[in-house]
């Protein structure tokens, strides 16, 4: 028995570290993934810009075309000058006919000299719009990635505790917490340590004035339970009653201003996994705070 007691001991720090080895390297498997979701938005970008770039390609290489044409047509133009010029000197009989004929040549002239100066400066207009449409494009990408590293930074250890992800859709940051951090089951009341965790994101939300938050509630697929049916008749309710408590929160309890934030709850119906599995449905089962533009509403519109 005192054998067995020490071997107990001995085995003991070794199991211990295997756990503290799988949680790190689960940690970096989760940054990975960040940084994989990253760079797989960042070359989608990178395609819509080849895209745009080509169609104004397209557009200067018909206009060239065009312009090609134009400068064909005033070369006939000029030769049928030269000869009505010479045909002139043969039929002095016809002279004002040809004046005539002259005329309507040097305006047909005029007109195509007027259509080759739009096309070029048609041309010169394209090529500003694809340089600026350029510029601006990788100005909102920037944008988007500063504010994308400010906040990894400022909640590096809420991330690497797993109480939040933060992730980019299309040039739009999400910022994703599990309702197990924030809420208990079938309750909307924000547990402390989520109200910890808000405050730290609300604090990071507030050096941002410019993004409107659209906090949306996400539940699972399993239908409420009969002791909440009355207070909460099916997870629309639920899940809009979740987001409205964070939005609640943030206003009182952090100060952010609330022409910024809008509640909404999408139920059961745009879930991230599986809810055939208790960790899909565990995941499901989320509040999503999506970043975008901030815009102030005119009353006289």
């Amino acid at each position: 028995m005192k054998s067995l007691f020490i071997i107990l001991l001995l085995a003991l720090p070794l199991v211990l570290g295997a756990c503290v080895s799988k949680n790190t390297y689960q940690q970096k498997v989760n940054e990975a993934d960040l940084l994989t979701r990253d760079v797989a938005d960042l070359s989608t970008t990178t395609m819509e810009l080849r895209n745009d770039k080509k169609q104004l390609q397209d557009d200067l290489s018909k206009l060239n075309a065009r312009l090609v044409e134009a400068l064909q047509q005033n070369s006939k133009l000029q030769r049928d000058l030269l000869a009505a010029y010479a045909n002139q000197e043969r039929q002095e009989g016809n002279l004002s006919l040809h004046q005539q004929q002259i005329t309507a040549m040097h305006e047909q002239l005029t007109d195509m000299q007027q259509t080759n100066d739009h096309l070029l400066t048609t041309i010169e207009e394209l090529n500003q719009a694809l340089e600026k449409e350029k510029i601006a494009r990788e100005a909102r990408l920037a944008k988007v990635k500063n504010t994308y590293n400010q906040l990894v930074g400022a909640l590096e250890e809420e991330i690497k505790r797993g109480e939040l992800t933060i992730s980019n859709l299309e040039g739009q940051l999400s910022v994703n917490l599990l309702n197990k951090i924030l809420f208990d089951s079938g309750k909307t009341a924000i547990k402390k340590e989520g109200q910890k965790v808000l405050k730290s994101l609300g604090d990071v939300l507030s050096k941002f004035p410019n993004k409107s938050l659209q906090i949306a509630g996400h539940t699972d697929n399993v239908q409420i339970s009969e002791r909440l049916r009355e207070r909460y008749p099916s997870n629309w309710e639920l899940s809009t009653a979740r987001a409205t408590s964070v939005v609640h929160f943030l206003q009182d309890n952090v100060g952010l201003s609330g022409e910024r934030m809008i509640a909404a709850g999408y139920s059961e119906y745009q879930p991230v996994a599986d809810n055939e599995e208790v960790e899909g449905r565990a995941l499901n089962r989320r509040i999503q705070i999506l970043l975008v533009p901030f815009k102030t509403v005119n009353p006289t519109e």
